[in-house]
């Protein structure tokens, strides 16, 4: 009989997981109870797909608030420090910024506009065309930025970020000064020290600081990159990819994941006798059409994987097929030479007219914004997805 579904993704319910949990054993379980208790069968090249969050809580991986300021005075002293691009976030960088108010006197608080890196909006690019304001060029004050735009709440959360930052840093006892500015230097004309709070540009910005006569560069990718004082920390990430815990606390990016997917698949593979990809994901990569916001505030969307989600789709456009190569044929035979072609095709599509129109992204990437899709970020409570026909094609 011809199959009739293509790719299957299922949230999987978990209990809680807390530090010292063990995660392995626990998703090994989960995947092998759904299947039972739905009544579908494991099939090799499925793939399995974990949230980094509930791996950095059976790790442990936390940090408080003044393990941050240690930190910070550490790497920077305690006096006045350029904190720039930082991404408009409650969760992602309030609770930070208020662990490097603590271990500092000042703040120079520059951030981009008319947005941030990953589309959170201060005002819109009609707002600048009204004011005459080229943001590659333009410095703004606080003051100034009041004057032209006033109080300006995310449309999303209702926040006014620009005060919002502002008294987390007095309420640290720190004082404040925010500039907007989208180059890098011109927070050289108020301090040498500067923290690069920006994720995806931040080998640029730190480059380009050092080379404008920076004394001191950081980026947030360097803060709790060792523990401090037994906190938990991240060698390869430090703050990126964090979230507020509690008030006094941030759970971190977890690591070593590549332990957790090698050791998962070869569970599954005893357990099963299946060869099942998996994958450690975090944030899609996916963006906003309405708010414009690009979803990838985590430093990468899939830390770690198994061998077999390696590289890029290799996938041709059956309408173009249809439309260029078989216009004469319908039904059956136009089925079956299509489901020839794509048996045939080669081994490296990269350049060909056929292969337009696909999406010649990393798997892992596609996969891990799949997986927070179905996942959510809220209250659903199934922090494992289970993927079936992911690699299959119209030929299978």
């Amino acid at each position: 009989m011809t199959r009739v579904i293509g790719t299957v993704a299922r949230g999987l319910r978990m209990p809680i997981i807390n530090q010292g949990d063990n995660l392995v054993d626990l998703v090994v379980d989960a995947v092998v109870n759904a299947s039972r208790q739905e009544g579908y069968s494991l099939r090799d090249k499925d793939i399995v797909a974990v949230t980094e969050s509930v791996v950095a809580r059976a790790q442990g991986n936390y940090a408080s608030i003044d393990a941050i300021a240690r930190d910070v005075q550490n790497k920077f002293g305690n006096g006045t420090l350029g904190v720039i691009f930082p991404i408009l976030s409650r969760n992602r960088f309030a609770i930070c910024l208020k662990g490097i108010a603590r271990g500092v006197k000042k703040i120079v608080l520059m951030l981009s506009y008319p947005s941030d890196e990953v589309g959170n909006s201060l005002i819109s690019l009609d707002d600048l065309d009204e004011k005459g304001i080229n943001p590659w060029t333009d410095i703004l004050t606080e003051a100034q930025y009041r004057e032209m735009f006033g109080e300006r709440k995310h449309g999303f959360t209702g926040v006014d970020y620009v005060a919002y930052y502002r008294s987390i840093i007095e309420d640290c006892g720190a004082e404040c000064e925010i500039i907007f500015s989208n180059q890098p230097k011109t927070i050289l004309d108020y301090t040498d020290s500067v923290l690069a709070c920006d994720i995806h540009s931040r080998f640029r910005t730190k480059r380009l600081l050092k080379n404008c006569g920076a004394k001191t560069v950081y980026g947030l990718d360097e803060i709790l990159n060792a523990p401090v004082d037994g906190s938990g920390y991240n060698e390869q990430y430090g703050l990126l990819g964090s979230n507020k815990s509690t008030e006094e606390s941030v759970k971190l990016f977890p690591r070593d994941c590549q332990i957790y997917v090698d050791e998962i698949q070869k569970r599954l593979a005893e357990k099963t006798g299946r060869k099942i990809e998996v994958l450690i994901y975090g944030d899609g990569a996916f963006k906003d059409p309405a708010r414009h916001i690009w979803e990838l505030a985590d430093p990468v969307v899939s830390p770690a994987y198994t061998k077999g989600l390696e590289g890029t789709p290799n996938e041709v456009k059956i309408k173009y097929l249809a439309d260029n190569y078989f216009p004469h044929l319908k039904g059956e035979e136009l089925k079956a030479a299509i489901s020839e072609y794509i048996k045939n095709k080669s081994d490296n599509l990269f350049g060909t007219m056929e292969s337009q129109g696909t999406t010649p992204r990393r798997i892992t990437d596609l996969v891990g914004s799949l997986c927070d899709l179905v996942s959510g970020s809220g209250d659903k409570g199934t922090p494992v997805v289970y993927i079936q026909g992911y690699f299959d094609n119209y030929a299978d």
